[in-house]
């Protein structure tokens, strides 16, 4: 397994917590919440394809071979 995607892996369940929770308070906050038994499913599966890219496009910012390569000392991301 390639330490990018255990880096993404480790990212995804965070990202895929805060997507969840802003999902769920845009549910409940809206008028959608009368249909929320339906909405609630797709929110997850959205949130979850959503987050596993998130998370694979952050995994190489926080290695520091990353930045080492392009000459910089990091960003906000990394540190």
């Amino acid at each position: 397994m390639s330490v990018r995607l255990q880096i993404a892996a480790m990212v995804f369940m965070m990202v895929q917590a805060v997507l969840f929770g802003a999902g769920m308070v845009v549910i409940l906050l809206t008028p959608i919440q009368s249909d929320a038994m339906e909405a609630i499913p797709t929110m997850i599966a959205i949130s979850v394809v959503t987050s596993a890219a998130i998370a694979w496009l952050i995994a190489p910012r926080l290695r520091q071979r990353y930045w080492r390569a392009r000459g910089a000392d990091g960003d906000v991301i990394s540190g």
